[in-house]
């Protein structure tokens, strides 16, 4: 179909005639009603007859005139989504975390954030470092937030936002509770840890082989991170862990620190994209405020 012959007619339609239309578009009277007439010869559908100096619709304009309105309030719909795409206002974030910031520091900065773009629908994948630089690469993430050591990994974008300090942690009642000892003495204690793949139990298991340690014996493991400390203040084993997830539990007396001898490993929060590739302007978004809160607890 002609598109710009429908669009002539509806113009004619929607202004009550070819003079006001071809004011409207900018175009000569002449070129509006020939453009008109050409497109009815295509159809080879009568679609006005004239009364006098006036144009009315026959039966089929009218039901025509239903479906170009229809068709070009929807052409205004999917403009008015690529503007507001473009803008950042609208659109789809997949994003993959890491259970630190997936449980402690991506609750509250998208809350802002869709607070800001109510529009943009976020959807988010917690699972450990592996599978989320894996999902990140395979397309299925846009946004990877990462909590661990500094690691880097080929085609990923590494944008370090701030570090904190890993504890070893126990229940209160711990004789190792607030107390400075060897790191062969900590490593002896039963841990309670996430599964294999995680940043953190990787970074223990390397701590032990870089002293001539044996691994340490993980006693009780859990996917998820909160569990990993409620077993612990239950009383049983040790963690090692972000002090940014236990550092209030510290300070509430519900876990113990316990300062090992020459041990100071720092953990990294960064948000990571693929190498190379512009984030869509909603990403962009996102990114810019996390980045912004990030800044704040340095």
């Amino acid at each position: 179909m002609n598109l710009h012959g429908l669009r002539l007619f509806h113009a004619i339609v929607r202004y009550g005639g070819v003079t006001r239309a071809a004011e409207e578009l900018n175009i000569s009277q002449p070129a509006v009603s020939s453009q008109v007439k050409k497109f009815e010869r295509e159809l080879g559908i009568q679609l006005f007859v004239s009364e006098g100096r006036r144009l009315v619709l026959t039966d089929a304009g009218i039901q025509l005139t239903g479906y170009a309105e229809r068709l070009f309030m929807l052409e205004q719909d999917v403009e008015n989504f690529v503007q507001d795409f473009r803008e950042g206002k609208k659109g789809l974030i997949r994003l993959t975390a890491t259970y630190l910031p997936s449980n402690f520091l991506l609750p509250g900065w998208i809350a802002r954030f869709k607070q800001m773009h109510e529009d943009v629908e976020i959807v988010v994948s917690t699972t450990n470092t592996r599978m989320a630089f894996d999902q990140l690469l395979r397309y299925e993430a846009e946004i990877a937030v990462y909590g661990g050591s500094g690691i880097t990994h080929a085609g990923v974008q590494w944008d370090e936002l701030f570090d904190d300090e890993m504890w070893f942690v126990v229940h209160p009642d711990h004789p190792y509770a607030g107390k400075e000892i060897e790191l062969h003495e900590m490593v002896a204690e039963p841990f309670i840890m996430r599964e294999e793949g995680s940043a953190t139990r990787e970074r223990l298991v390397s701590l032990c082989t870089t002293n001539n340690l044996a691994a340490p014996r993980i006693a009780l493991q859990f996917n998820g991170l909160n569990e990993t400390i409620s077993a612990v203040k239950a009383g049983y084993g040790a963690n090692f862990i972000s002090s940014l997830v236990v550092k209030e539990d510290v300070q509430q007396g519900r876990l113990a620190r316990v300062f090992v001898r020459g041990v100071q490993l720092r953990n990294t929060v960064a948000v990571c994209t693929r190498a190379g590739e512009v984030l869509s302007p909603a990403a962009q978004h996102l990114v810019k405020l996390i980045r912004q809160e990030a800044a704040l607890m340095k």
